[in-house]
């Protein structure tokens, strides 16, 4: 009688006690990994060959899902705000910091909240390059910011939505050159490389995996990097610094997780990744974009994310409240 009372509240317990039972399997069903910005931008590229590798390691399908708008924020804050059960991640860039910071120059409710997101690995970080139209008339830094100075706003770029990642990047030229250039802002990295392709603006802040090829096809002609070393692709391209301007800005794509997902899912997820990355088929892709893989596990990319947001603050701070056109 006690032995079968004793049995009785085990199981009782085993019940109503998170985590005291064995740990359900993961995953059961598919993962979505959610890229916050159209197909074709940075985001985009990255998602498809990590959520395929994924899809191979675990042997249960990841699909890739779009989730656009407002620079980003909307993808973001969906994640942000998933039920943190693993099934839902996000591919994030850089402008994962920048949201929250110009929500509170704007005194507005953020959309998400940094510490709503978890970090699960990083997977590239690359530096953006200047890139301008093949056919205009600048074939160095020092014409283009010279031009600059004699037609204040009228040399115009587009980016990826206001605050996002391709218009800091700008910015940051534009605060160290002293010059003022026209803001044409598009909703997603896609849709402003298309801006330049199209001849509707001037110039370009870009990741390398999107604008390599039609550097190659002389339709744009790039000027200088944003990196503390030149890219390999482009080893004639001079770095900002070279040519004395004290800026430097990566567009970084890594994967996160809404905070408060178990542990042992976690665990999961950075060990799935960390295999993914090592897949050839994983390599082969990243190879066909020209962007070199640089892996973090979760604990040394929260370092890296923690530094760079804290540059990008700083940075969104010194550009200061910035209104929409209507």
């Amino acid at each position: 009688m006690r032995i079968r009372l004793l049995a009785t509240l085990l199981l009782l317990y085993l019940a109503l006690v998170p985590g005291a039972s064995a740990q359900e399997p993961f995953p059961t069903r598919p993962i979505s990994l959610v890229a916050p910005f159209p197909p074709g931008g940075v985001a985009d590229l990255m998602a498809r060959p990590v959520a395929a590798a994924m899809e191979k390691v675990l042997k249960s399908p990841a699909v890739v899902v779009n989730k656009t708008g407002a620079a980003g924020a909307v993808g973001m804050s969906f994640v942000a705000n998933s039920k943190p059960d693993g099934y839902t991640l996000l591919m994030a860039l850089s402008s994962i910091s920048i949201i929250p910071e110009a929500d509170k120059l704007f005194d507005r409710k953020p959309a998400y909240t940094m510490d709503q997101l978890t970090p699960v690995a990083l997977i590239s970080a690359d530096p953006t390059i200047l890139v301008v139209r093949a056919d205009r008339p600048w074939k160095s830094v020092k014409e283009f910011v010279e031009d600059a100075k004699k037609r204040p706003g009228e040399i115009s770029y587009s980016s990826s939505g206001v605050y996002g990642t391709l218009h800091m990047a700008m910015e940051m030229l534009s605060h160290a050159a002293g010059i003022k250039l026209k803001h044409v802002p598009y909703g997603g990295a896609g849709p402003a490389l298309t801006a330049i392709l199209g001849g509707h603006v001037d110039t370009l802040a870009s990741g390398p995996a999107v604008i390599l090829p039609h550097i190659k096809a002389g339709k744009l002609r790039p000027l200088a990097g944003w990196g503390s070393k030149r890219v390999a692709a482009l080893p004639d391209l001079p770095t900002f610094k070279e040519l004395g301007y004290d800026i430097e800005f990566y567009i970084w794509a890594g994967v996160f997780a809404p905070t408060g997902t178990p542990d042992p899912i976690l665990k999961k997820l950075r060990d799935t990744v960390r295999q993914a990355v090592q897949e050839p088929d994983f390599k082969s892709a990243m190879t066909k974009l020209e962007t070199p893989v640089a892996y973090l596990d979760a604990p040394e990319f929260q370092k890296f994310w923690d530094k760079d947001a804290k540059m990008l603050a700083d940075a969104i701070k010194r550009v200061g409240r910035i209104e929409e056109k209507k």
